[in-house]
């Protein structure tokens, strides 16, 4: 199994501030239209097939690959991913929350599966790797933020 997690402040000098509902903002837009958030031409499909009170089911593909996702968003905190079909089993989870001294963070985690692969074999092994590495989900974290405050100066969000 690939178990992963990066966590970034959402507010480091410099930055233009953003607010939790901001942040939100982004995680649900991000969940709806990944195209919105990926570099160009990753994301060539997003579509969303069902919606109720409790989830939403997106289609997908990404860097080629079909994927069915049951998203699930816990209101200006949690946006879970559970990868239905797709190269990948298991969960993706973004959260927003305050840290001790009250500051917004923005973290990933992921307890994944490749499907038709051997747990914790090389493709297992290279997958963590490269979720852990600084391209991973620390750099996606940080592409997202950057991404919904380029969002909000379009008054786009």
């Amino acid at each position: 199994m690939i178990y992963s997690t990066a966590t970034v402040a959402v507010n480091p000098e410099g930055e233009i501030k953003l607010t939790r509902e901001q942040v939100w903002k982004g995680l649900e837009l991000k969940a709806r239209d990944a195209r919105l958030f990926l570099p160009p031409g990753l994301c060539t499909r997003c579509d969303v097939l069902e919606e109720s009170t409790t989830h939403f089911v997106r289609e997908a593909t990404i860097a080629g690959s079909a994927i069915r996702e049951i998203i699930t968003l816990e209101p200006q905190s949690k946006v879970t991913f559970f990868q239905a079909t797709g190269p990948r089993e298991g969960a993706i989870v973004n959260e927003v929350f305050e840290d001790g001294a009250g500051a917004l963070q923005l973290r990933f985690c992921c307890y994944l599966g490749l499907r038709g692969k051997q747990p914790n074999g090389p493709e297992e092994q290279a997958e963590q790797a490269q979720f852990d590495s600084d391209k991973g989900y620390k750099a996606a974290l940080l592409s997202t933020l950057k991404r919904t405050r380029e969002l909000l100066a379009d008054n786009r969000l």
